[in-house]
């Protein structure tokens, strides 16, 4: 898989809500069949925070759902409703970015990896979905 890093640019429908993540441009996404994610069909990308970037007056138009645990933090927009982004439970250190929501041109390759959301904590160990948030050091894989 391509390595090399690019601004991946995305965000919602209406285009109030835009971020930019600097990510690889083959990317592995993560299939989720949690409570939420099977009923958004949510497949993201998953990065460490400091690469995710809300860029001019987004904010304004984020407002932000929670629910069991209170961890992830399900960030979607006041007017079309589509979340483009979110903290996740499995990652609060990082930022998932839902791949349906990054702009074309900038992707080369998609892997798509299931995550067992429906049985949480076993998967959380098994899936190593824990180390998509950390920065690795240069030249590391």
């Amino acid at each position: 898989m391509d390595s090399s890093m690019v601004v991946h640019c995305g965000g919602c429908h209406c285009k109030r809500v835009r971020w930019k993540v600097h990510a690889a441009a083959s990317i592995v996404v993560w299939d989720c069949n949690c409570s939420i994610c099977s009923m958004r069909k949510n497949t993201h990308l998953i990065v460490p925070a400091e690469r995710f970037e809300l860029l001019g007056d987004s904010k304004e138009f984020l407002t932000t759902y929670t629910f069991n645990t209170h961890t992830a933090q399900h960030s979607f927009c006041k007017v079309c409703g589509i979340t483009s982004f979110y903290i996740p439970r499995s990652n609060p250190d990082g930022v998932a970015v839902t791949y349906g929501c990054i702009d074309p041109g900038t992707v080369t390759h998609v892997e798509i990896k299931f995550y067992d959301g429906e049985n949480w904590e076993d998967s959380y160990d098994a899936s190593g979905v824990a180390s998509c948030s950390k920065v690795l050091p240069e030249g590391s894989k």
